[in-house]
């Protein structure tokens, strides 16, 4: 007996070109498994339609055949078809407003849903991601644009010389260029005017060790968060200085005698006061890589920087790769896209005006940056979901939930089954 799935053409914008399963695997769920994929036709993929024909599949816009269809980004509401399985990043586990008109037009049709981000392990840990590869474009769109707005300012830097992400070959492309920068920095320094030169990363999880990649291939000399006053008048030229800040700098006890506790941070962050703005002054560059809900203290406030901008500000830029609107970072006004990726947050008259250019502060806030190094991220990707298709394609999805057998990372990414919210996922109800 074979099974199918299908692959939705992503058109959600003209830079999305990711894929959430690459040629390679469908041949190998054809051969090993008996899987056949329908996948829709495209012009912008980074996989050719003849790509996917070369490795067996189906090239054809109907995907009714095909009762659990793969996504990357959210599926149009017209599109779902009644009783089907999907499986995409579907942004509704925070009770995203914009998508929970998505969310109920898939509970009319009684649809499956179920959610990558949350395929995670017995303890919590996300096992399906593009995470590294947002790191690694968000580090090097920052870069550009910084190099950008010290060149508006009349500073010369090596910077200068960097293109976007998405204007590289490939990821081979954009380390060999940040090399060769590196090699510059090493030898002839980095211009008074922006030294020292010190990059901050909010968080160290995926997304932050893929941005520190990429920043980690220049002269770089890490130093913790409580050394970095101390550099601001002892400092080299020739290094970047790289700061991780971890919960514990971000935050303290609002008890004084109380010692800071991840875990009652996580659960109780009432119980906690920000302190991050005390690192802010020193900061070139700061990258927010961090996980954020409303419940939980922001890092920079739009407060704090009206009350502390000057011209002589030297955080010139934040890559926000969380990308939380009005969160982490609360200038962070709107996202931004590939072709438009940064933007400037003037804290005196509170407006934004696109570009690298302006007084304030800019922030690069592309909200789909692994989409510029598409075919890299999307075979990494795959690669990290392909042991869990012939499961979810030869489940029998007419059981009750409690019968529905499923490998249990996938099981707890089931958001809607039948159409309703699962137990894990009911408190979704109150935003809807």
């Amino acid at each position: 007996m074979s099974f199918k799935i299908g692959v939705r053409r992503e058109d959600k914008n003209k830079w999305e070109r990711r894929v959430p399963l690459i040629p390679e695997h469908i041949k190998k769920l054809k051969e090993e498994h008996d899987i056949e994929t329908i996948v829709q036709p495209s012009q912008i993929r980074a996989f050719s339609n003849q790509d996917y024909l070369n490795s067996g599949a189906k090239i054809d816009e109907d995907l009714s055949k095909s009762p659990v269809v793969f996504a990357v980004k959210e599926i149009p509401m017209h599109l779902f078809q009644p009783g089907k399985t999907y499986a995409f990043f579907a942004h509704v586990i925070k009770g995203q407003e914009y998508n929970m008109p998505m969310l109920k037009k898939m509970m009319e049709l009684g649809c499956n849903l179920i959610d990558y981000e949350k395929i995670t392990d017995e303890r919590g840990r996300r096992l399906v991601f593009f995470g590294r590869y947002a790191g690694l474009a968000g580090m090097f769109d920052t870069l550009w644009a910084f190099g950008k707005r010290m060149k508006n300012r009349g500073f010369k830097t090596p910077f200068d010389e960097i293109k976007e992400a998405i204007n590289y070959r490939d990821l081979d492309d954009i380390k060999d260029h940040i090399k060769t920068l590196g090699e510059e920095i090493s030898e002839e320094g980095l211009t008074d005017e922006i030294c020292p030169m010190v990059v901050g990363f909010a968080g160290y999880g995926n997304v932050s060790k893929g941005a520190q990649e990429i920043l980690d291939m220049l002269p770089v000399e890490e130093i913790e968060p409580d050394k970095i006053e101390s550099i601001r008048n002892d400092y080299s030229n020739k290094v970047i200085y790289k700061v991780v800040f971890k919960e514990e700098h971000m935050v303290k006890p609002k008890l004084s005698d109380s010692d800071f506790n991840l875990q009652e941070y996580y659960n109780k962050p009432e119980l906690y006061e920000p302190i991050f703005e005390k690192y802010v002054p020193y900061l070139t560059i700061l990258m927010n890589c961090i996980y954020w809900e409303k419940r939980y203290p922001r890092l920079i406030t739009k407060e704090y920087v009206e009350k502390n901008y000057n011209d002589d500000m030297k955080l010139q830029i934040v890559g926000d790769i969380s990308v939380d609107v009005n969160g982490a970072i609360e200038f962070t006004e709107k996202t931004t896209n590939s072709g438009n990726p940064v933007f400037v947050y003037n804290p005196i008259t509170k407006k934004v005006k696109d570009g690298c250019s302006g007084e304030g502060i800019a922030v690069m806030a592309v909200d789909n940056l692994p989409c510029e190094i598409p075919r890299e991220s999307s075979s990494y990707f795959g690669d990290t979901l392909l042991r869990f298709i012939p499961s979810i394609a030869k489940a029998d999805f007419s059981v009750d939930f409690d019968e529905l057998d499923l490998p249990p990372e996938i099981k707890r990414a089931v958001i809607l089954y039948h159409g309703k919210l699962t137990p894990n996922f009911e408190y979704i109800n109150k935003f809807l």
